[in-house]
């Protein structure tokens, strides 16, 4: 459980499901005041949704009362509204199976029908893209936040189950981007595919040239993929015609950030950010 300081009793609920995990948010305005992760299941009914809803909310109650996270706009004694629920919600789903359970469950908890990151959502974003229903929810709300942080020209870098390349030309607008497979997925496809190759855990090898088999596929799958980040982020450049800055989210974000020499930072909240200024955009209804 992550939090920071919030001042509203009406809060927001922001909502991502991705393929490996789902995070919540708790939005105070523009401000992310907790956040919440747990693996995402292939099945679930809204009522299982709900729970994780409940489950969350309870868990921050409980910390914020303990001491464990500041948070005192949410706090029972302020009048925070923590146990009534979140007064709206906004959703982002890479999921189809989940995007309609989660719809219900939200709406059942907000009682109104949440947003929806997708055709009809204003993004502020502009898209160089041939299909722009084809780029994920969650990495419009990447961008849109990247953007307002980090400026442009800018490459965000999502190490998840897919590693994205998303690029934002000198003007602010989306050019396109790069997706290629993920660590977990890489090293899982080696050991599925080679019979004497075992699956391993992601972490950084102690060396380049590995001195077991665990290690000579860390190595290939770790430091390989920060040597294809900067390789790509040079190839992206050169393609702009511009540098530009290198940012990178995700669940790996940290660790492969202090491997690469084009990454600048890690910055693992942008989704949700990004959803509560969509949030805040779509608002008026």
């Amino acid at each position: 459980m992550e939090a920071n300081t919030g001042e509203s009793a009406a809060f927001v609920l922001a909502v991502d499901v991705g393929n490996t995990a789902t995070r919540f948010g708790l939005l105070d305005g523009l401000e992310l005041a907790a956040s919440w992760e747990f693996a995402t299941r292939s099945r679930m009914t809204a009522d299982e949704a709900r729970l994780e809803i409940a489950n969350f909310l309870t868990m921050l109650e409980r910390d914020c009362a303990r001491g464990i996270v500041d948070c005192p706009g949410f706090a029972p004694e302020s009048g925070g509204g923590i146990a009534a629920g979140p007064a709206d919600a906004i959703l982002s789903s890479v999921v189809p199976d989940l995007t309609d359970v989660w719809v219900s469950a939200l709406t059942i908890e907000c009682a109104r029908r949440p947003f929806v990151v997708g055709p009809g959502l204003k993004t502020g974003l502009k898209m160089h893209y041939n299909d722009p229903s084809e780029v994920g929810p969650d990495r419009v709300a990447t961008l849109v936040a990247a953007r307002e942080a980090y400026g442009y020209p800018l490459v965000v870098v999502d190490l998840g189950t897919t590693t994205n390349f998303d690029v934002l030309d000198e003007h602010g607008a989306f050019a396109g981007g790069v997706i290629a497979p993920g660590l977990a997925l890489s090293a899982y496809a080696l050991a599925q595919a080679a019979a004497r190759l075992p699956v391993i855990e992601i972490q950084v090898p102690s060396s380049v040239i590995g001195k077991s088999t665990r290690e000579a596929m860390q190595a290939g799958v770790v430091l390989g993929e920060a040597a294809r980040i900067d390789g790509l982020v040079d190839a992206i450049e050169e393609e702009l015609g511009c540098k530009a800055r290198v940012i990178a989210t995700g669940a790996h974000a940290a660790a492969v950030a202090a491997l690469s020499e084009r990454i600048e930072r890690a910055d693992e909240s942008l989704v949700l950010r990004g959803l509560g200024m969509l949030f805040a955009l779509n608002s008026k209804r």
